[in-house]
């Protein structure tokens, strides 16, 4: 062994001042922005820093926001609440609660409050608005905005964003244009002084749409309206197994007063016989259309009948069509045992889904961007996602159509109305019609289509098997089901499917038909002959990334295999969402709601405590009533529960870190591990630092996502073990591996919906394409465009050649190259209070509605 020499007092100074510069070294490189990405890199780095586009994090200084909520409550409002505080408070700015909406503003006092970090925090799950709401007849008269004005002044607010309805965004209009004068006003009463006049010499205004019945005009969807969906879907789910039981006949009456949007996409995502809307008021003859439909369906097998009605459903003379008026004629023509379930304020209750949080998320800081940068010239303007992109449009331009829309009800214009409400709208309508009120032609096509499903099993792909079968049926086409994928394709597990046999499959999770990750390629012999003996013209393959690998080596089989020339479609379906071409995939968004959210039931109060540091120590709810959730939600309230716990969980996704991230965002996650985005020892030691720090605060729970396989090292139980050795004494760890529970359960509306018309239009699609195909009676389709990918890109369904979009994949680890998803983690980190740089390079510009494509798919 060798001795180490004693060194002297000198050396020592010398040595230890190299440590302390190395180790200054290595704190800086740990928060240096990431390298660019290339194409194939080894190991990517995006987390740590966006690249810095502004200037974020100081915008709000010397700025003060009130948000408010107004009108009817809908769940995702506490999302949106969460995000204008937390975000503003990042800008620099103070962020003040309005209570009670409108009447809080008017009466001011302890109603108007500041808020902090900490005043958000376990309000993402909750239902409702945790800051109340009211109806306020103080603020429409001018006597009542003289004071809310003054009690603004008064806190040097000059930013107001307002979370409500559309009458509720009038009023924030109305206030806007009158500032000038109230504050004149105030000044000449002594309400005011004139410096305090000057300082807040104009009043920026924002609004996010807060409403379940999605009757704002110029938005794809309201904050509210999914989970309002949820809660109608669980109650025609539950209901259905007691009408198959007995053989009833349902009606079932939804909100939606002066919007069908409710009742539409029910009746799409349930496959009910017969919806009432307001919009399209039915023929004259309707009654016995009715029961001629009703019939049918029992005729072809059905046990039961379900009937949707909006509760403002009309008919073409103006007369209310009631869920009584229809029980009493279907009992009095038809002899069914009816009965009518009106669904009520239960459809506003319960848990946010986790699109609505997300969406109030997004809204949030999106208003809060629009409210800092905004001027006294810029009009008071309303933030809504188009797609998946963030838009910002002219408040009182939304507001004149949504009233245009009644307007032309009123008049008996019900063409006008429905294409006021915007294409989207009329798509689900024309679906809908298509599916429920047409039958197969007596004369048939000639064509052949095959369906099948390939890869692993997705919420949601029913339901395009479904839609498919029964519109390929409606074009007079033959539709074959083939079962187990490529291999049962090879095997000849092919047969014959009719209408009535896919009739319930709307509803059910899984695969009917049986899925294998297959690949096509060692039966290429055994497909063409198949292919060539049942008579296939058209391949329709709803699944994942097997999907798309497996039909990119059909293409190359077409140079061999001329059977294998024909026309084929990809429909994305898989949890992971990792299929290039399409920013959703059909599935994902009922795993996300199976990491996130919950199934509600009734709501019981959480007991109260005796011990004050047991109890929630947020002022707006110190005694919580929570329904009891599910993963993400129960494992907050259970971290909740014990003031000091870290939870770790991992999610599905393969490389892909879509349902890690989005959970983090909707589940209110300290952090998200994803291998898109490269992390190493720092970064997790950088986030134990941060949860040690937050557990010193009223806020004592922790939540950290993992998507499996973001690192294979770090793995979810080195991560684990981390925390738990660097939390000791502070906080205590769990893990929870969520694995294929995530595969499971009955899909959700949106995939359900998503799925029924990405099917319709497929089918159109492949239709034209084999006619375009089609020589003297033979089909011989050798060209690229196909055998393409229907997906969703920004804000329209488009088919892509499939192999255009080998460039944009990383077939190595199965995800797209670039994923817009990636573009909200600096949102995640914010929100989870890390200081780092918001990207506003891409700002949400101001579009007129007039002008604005508001459809997220072209007429069908």
């Amino acid at each position: 062994m060798v001795p180490v020499p004693e060194l002297s007092p000198e050396a020592s100074r010398l040595l230890v001042s190299a440590a302390l510069s190395l180790a200054a070294v290595l704190l800086f490189l740990t928060f240096l922005p990431p390298a660019p990405r290339g194409r194939h890199p080894p190991a990517k780095k995006m987390a740590q820093t966006p690249p810095r586009h502004g200037h974020a994090e100081s915008l709000g200084a010397g700025k003060a926001i009130a948000v408010l909520t107004s009108g009817g409550d809908a769940q995702g409002m506490n999302a949106a609440v969460r995000a204008v505080v937390r975000v503003g408070i990042y800008t620099g700015a103070k962020v003040y609660f309005v209570h009670e909406g409108y009447q809080g503003l008017v009466d001011g006092g302890d109603n108007i409050k500041e808020a902090t970090w900490e005043s958000v925090s376990m309000m993402l799950q909750l239902g409702g608005t945790v800051i109340g709401s009211a109806r306020c007849q103080d603020f429409r008269t001018r006597e009542g905005r003289l004071k809310a004005a003054r009690n603004l002044v008064k806190r040097g607010i000059t930013n107001l964003c307002v979370i409500g309805g559309d009458g509720s965004l009038t009023g924030a209009d109305t206030f806007r244009a009158e500032w000038s004068s109230l504050l004149a006003e105030l000044v000449k009463g002594g309400g005011i002084t004139a410096e305090e006049g000057k300082r807040s010499s104009h009043l920026n205004i924002v609004g996010m749409v807060g409403s379940i019945d999605n009757d704002f005009c110029g938005t794809d969807m309201t904050i509210g309206t999914d989970s309002a969906l949820h809660r109608i879907m669980e109650i025609v789910d539950a209901i259905t197994t007691t009408a198959q039981s007995h053989q009833r006949t349902f009606v079932l009456e939804v909100m939606g007063r002066h919007c069908g949007y409710l009742a539409l996409i029910t009746a799409l995502a349930c496959g009910a016989d017969w919806v009432f809307i307001p919009e399209s008021p039915p023929e004259d003859d309707w009654e016995d259309h009715l029961c001629r439909r009703l019939t049918e369906t029992r005729v072809g097998g059905s046990r039961l009948n379900i009937i949707i009605v909006a509760e403002g459903a009309i008919d073409k003379h103006g007369k209310a069509i009631t869920s009584d008026d229809i029980k009493n004629l279907v009992v009095k023509r038809l002899g069914y045992d009816t009965r009518v379930t009106i669904l009520g304020h239960v459809q506003r209750g319960g848990t946010p889904s986790a699109f609505d949080r997300i969406l109030g998320s997004r809204m949030g800081v999106e208003a809060v961007m629009a409210l800092l940068e905004g001027t006294p010239d810029t009009p008071a303007c309303v933030v809504s996602l188009s797609g998946n992109q963030a838009v910002r449009l002219p408040l009182m331009e939304c507001v004149q159509v949504t009233k245009d829309v009644t307007t032309a009800m009123n008049e008996g214009r019900f063409d006008d109305a429905l294409k006021l409400r915007g294409r989207s709208f009329q798509n689900n309508w024309n679906v809908y019609k298509l599916l429920a009120h047409i039958r197969p032609p007596p004369t048939k096509s000639g064509y052949t289509l095959a369906v099948l499903n390939v890869g692993a099993p997705a919420a949601g792909m029913n339901a395009a098997v479904r839609s498919t079968v029964r519109i390929g049926l409606i074009h007079g086409h033959r539709m074959l089901a083939v079962h187990d994928g490529f291999e049962g394709l090879a095997y000849g597990r092919v047969e014959e499917i009719s209408w009535d046999r896919v009739g319930s499959w709307t509803g059910l999770g899984g695969s009917k038909l049986g899925t294998k990750r297959t690949l096509p390629k060692k039966y290429f012999e055994e497909i063409s002959a198949n292919i060539s003996n049942f008579g296939i013209h058209g391949l329709i393959i709803i699944g994942g990334f097997e999907a798309f690998t497996g039909s990119l080596e059909l293409m190359e089989g077409r140079a061999k295999y001329e059977e294998l020339c024909v026309p084929l479609c990809i429909i994305p379906a898989t949890v992971s969402n990792n299929v290039p071409g399409s920013d959703f995939s059909i599935g994902a968004d009922t795993a996300l709601n199976t990491i996130t959210t919950v199934r509600p039931r009734s709501p019981r109060p959480l007991p109260r405590l005796t011990t004050p540091t047991t109890i929630n120590q947020n002022p707006l709810f110190p005694t919580p009533i929570l329904p009891p959730p599910q993963t993400c939600d129960r494992i907050k309230q259970s971290a909740a529960g014990t003031k000091r716990r870290v939870f770790i969980i991992e999610t599905m996704g393969g490389f892909c870190g879509y349902l890690a991230t989005m959970a983090g965002l909707a589940g209110g996650a300290d952090a998200a591990y994803i291998y898109e985005e490269h992390f190493n020892i720092r970064d997790l030691q950088v986030n134990v630092e941060h949860l040690t720090e937050k557990m010193k605060t009223t806020v004592k729970r922790g939540l950290v996502l993992r998507n499996e396989r973001c690192n294979e090292n770090y793995t979810t139980d080195f991560i684990y073990n981390l925390y738990s050795e660097e939390g000791k004494g502070i906080f205590d760890c769990r893990k929870n591996v969520l694995g294929h529970m995530q595969q499971g359960g009955t899909p959700t509306p949106f995939d359900r919906n998503f799925g029924t018309k990405m099917g319709a239009k497929a089918v159109a699609w492949i239709t034209g394409k084999i006619k375009e195909c089609s020589r003297h009676g033979r089909i011989f389709a050798n060209t690229a465009d196909s055998a393409c990918l229907l997906g969703m890109r920004k804000r329209s369904l488009v088919f892509q050649p499939i192999t255009e979009l080998k460039e944009q994949t990383d077939f190595e680890h199965r995800i797209p190259k670039e994923q817009w998803w990636l573009k909200l983690r600096p949102i995640l980190k914010i929100l989870a209070k890390y200081n780092i740089e918001l990207d506003t390079s891409e700002k949400a510009h101001l579009e007129h509605v007039t002008h604005k494509r508001i459809s997220l798919e072209s007429n069908i």
